[in-house]
């Protein structure tokens, strides 16, 4: 028995690193639409969309499963609570992936417009959400931590974006819904980062036991 549990917990770690790839790459090709004015990739995403949503569910009913037949302690119960916790981010990141894409549809079709600190947003979001999944993967409570200290950049960012475009329609008029269409891109890329956050805070207590989310000490 505990012999096929542990099996039972390694393939629900290849599942949601599987998950989170594929969220990597939606994240990846959503930006590719905004940033290239390519409109083509948005089949991908939102075919991944669906992939993804699939996976969601699956983990859930695994890790579910798991706790319900074999009453797993200590570590072993910290990390299928972490599963669960990671496998909402990454569903939502997914979501997140599918706005950016659909949102630069309409900006494909429209005059260029700037982009403020978008690029290095989605840079850092990226990264944000690579290094959680390979925290995850490794148990690096070290690298976790590195992954929450980035979040505020990505709120810097974030905000430093949000005033160079209200700026920006408030000298052009006609830039107003473009405008607000790359703030709400902005908002979506800060989620991901969150979210990221909240992978890499899982990760610290899926390894030592300690619940960072509220902490003011949290690196």
């Amino acid at each position: 028995m505990k012999r096929q549990f542990d099996a039972d917990l390694d393939d629900l770690r290849g599942r949601l690193l599987r998950m989170g790839s594929l969220c990597e790459e939606m994240v990846h090709y959503a930006v590719k639409v905004v940033v290239e004015r390519d409109e083509s990739h948005v089949d991908a995403v939102q075919g991944w969309e669906r992939e993804v949503n699939s996976m969601h569910i699956e983990i859930d009913e695994i890790a579910l499963r798991l706790i319900a037949l074999h009453q797993p302690a200590a570590g072993d119960l910290r990390l299928l609570a972490a599963a669960i916790k990671i496998n909402s981010d990454l569903e939502r990141i997914g979501d997140q992936a599918v706005n950016i894409a659909e949102t630069g549809v309409y900006l494909c079709k429209e005059p260029k417009i700037k982009l403020g600190d978008i690029p290095r947003m989605v840079e850092v979001a990226a990264g944000m959400l690579k290094d959680s999944l390979d925290a995850f993967a490794r148990g690096d409570t070290e690298l976790a931590r590195e992954v929450i200290k980035r979040d505020d950049e990505e709120d810097r960012l974030k905000s430093q974006t949000f005033n160079e475009l209200v700026h920006l329609m408030q000298r052009d008029a006609s830039s107003i819904q473009r405008g607000m269409d790359i703030i709400l891109i902005a908002r979506n890329l800060e989620r991901i980062a969150d979210h990221a956050t909240n992978i890499a805070e899982d990760v610290i207590f899926m390894v030592i036991g300690k619940d960072i989310r509220h902490s003011v000490e949290k690196i």
